[in-house]
């Protein structure tokens, strides 16, 4: 399972119609509007790179009012738990 967060510029009046078009794209787990350079970030899993790949540019992408993407690929997770044990 491949995990990545989706940075997101959206045109101006289309954050909010994004935000919820994105929350009903299959392997988006979740979709916030952020304040910064960014306008909306999405927390996506896939089976792997090549779905991520298809998940991004072709369901995400071309949803209406998406000007660009950016895409971080996660490595490793960590949790208060994962580094209490450390």
């Amino acid at each position: 399972m491949v995990t990545a967060i989706v940075l997101l510029n959206a045109e101006p009046d289309r954050v909010a119609p994004l935000g919820r078009a994105l929350a009903d794209v299959e392997g988006v787990q979740v979709a916030y509007s952020v304040a910064g350079d960014e306008d909306l970030v999405a927390f996506v899993q896939a089976a792997g790179h090549e779905e991520l790949a298809d998940l991004v540019t072709t369901r995400i992408a071309p949803l209406p009012g998406v000007t660009r993407t950016r895409t971080l690929i996660a490595f490793r997770a960590y949790s208060r738990e994962d580094l209490a044990n450390i």
